[in-house]
């Protein structure tokens, strides 16, 4: 396979003919960094793409972004520019491989992490102008429980949660699931095993979570399956290419599809909503859920 990537920076807007409906938004989330969360981003974002999907890649991870390099884009513009008003959000818009859709953030940009809710009515306002219809939305937040990471989670319809085999991994992992549930109103999380040696392995972190979370949470938890450490994975990701287009026939890229093809039968969000503007609008309408910050475990 050639060396050269695919994709380019090239903005992109609102396509003609497509199905307007509400989108599946997907927010994928861990405890602590470096479990591969935003190489799980990429990969099930460019799957979904190459299943069909029109899907927009969107990296809320507002102080230390890395997705545009996971890919090998060059953006002029980023989010950092929008809320300094410096462009629009269309001009940030990025067409990634075979027509995936990426919003980039800033890197370095301290700032950005500490948005007020004035500014999220800005960034909701910014996305329902780009009328801009898709399938489905991954959103890629920071690693932790800040409170734009939770607020990110809560407005979307499925939470992915990646965990690997490392204790502070679970035991973060746990944690942020915990906040999620009790001062967010999360009922429901998606749980992935990323780099683990053997299926096996997979089941067995998410056997860990389960447990301990059925005994002190109201939360349900599904295991979304695993993706087993793969050195053609590493090679996609210092060739800034998604593994599943890179290598399509690697062990990783095998198990990223079959995420993709169980994130397609998770049931459709209600109502007719369509485009984007929705989800965003959820992040300043749902107030936190504060009266149980005070339970242990």
């Amino acid at each position: 396979m050639s060396d050269s990537h695919p994709a380019n920076s090239t903005p992109v807007f609102a396509a003609d003919n497509l199905p307007a409906g509400a989108p599946r938004v997907i927010a994928v989330a861990s405890g602590k960094g470096g479990v591969g969360k935003t190489s799980v981003s990429v990969n099930l974002a460019t799957a979904l793409v190459n299943a069909g999907q029109r899907t927009l890649l969107l990296d809320t991870d507002l102080g230390l972004a890395n997705i545009d390099v996971m890919l090998g884009l060059s953006p002029r513009f980023t989010l950092a520019d929008v809320f300094a008003g410096r462009c629009e959000l269309r001009d940030t818009l990025l067409e990634g491989p075979n027509g995936l859709m990426v919003v980039p953030a800033a890197s370095g940009k301290r700032h950005m992490t500490e948005l007020t809710a004035q500014q999220h009515v800005g960034l909701v306002h910014a996305f329902s102008e780009l009328d801009l219809p898709i399938d489905t939305m991954v959103v890629d937040t920071a690693a932790g429980i800040a409170d734009g990471v939770l607020t990110f989670c809560q407005a979307a319809q499925d939470v992915v949660v990646v965990v690997c085999d490392e204790p502070a991994s679970v035991t973060d992992a746990y944690a942020l699931i915990k906040v999620l549930s009790r001062e967010r109103g999360v009922s429901r999380v998606q749980v992935l095993a990323n780099q683990v040696q053997h299926a096996k392995e997979g089941r067995q972190l998410f056997d860990k979570l389960e447990r301990v979370s059925a005994r002190f949470l109201d939360v349900t938890l599904n295991y979304l399956g695993a993706i087993p450490r793969d050195e053609w994975l590493r090679r996609a990701i210092q060739r800034q290419e998604a593994v599943v287009d890179a290598f399509p026939s690697s062990p990783s890229a095998v198990a990223f599809r079959d995420i993709a093809r169980r994130s397609r039968q998770w049931q459709s969000p209600p109502g007719p909503r369509g485009h984007v503007e929705f989800f965003l609008e959820r992040l300043i309408s749902q107030p936190s859920n504060d009266t149980t910050r005070g339970a242990t475990a």
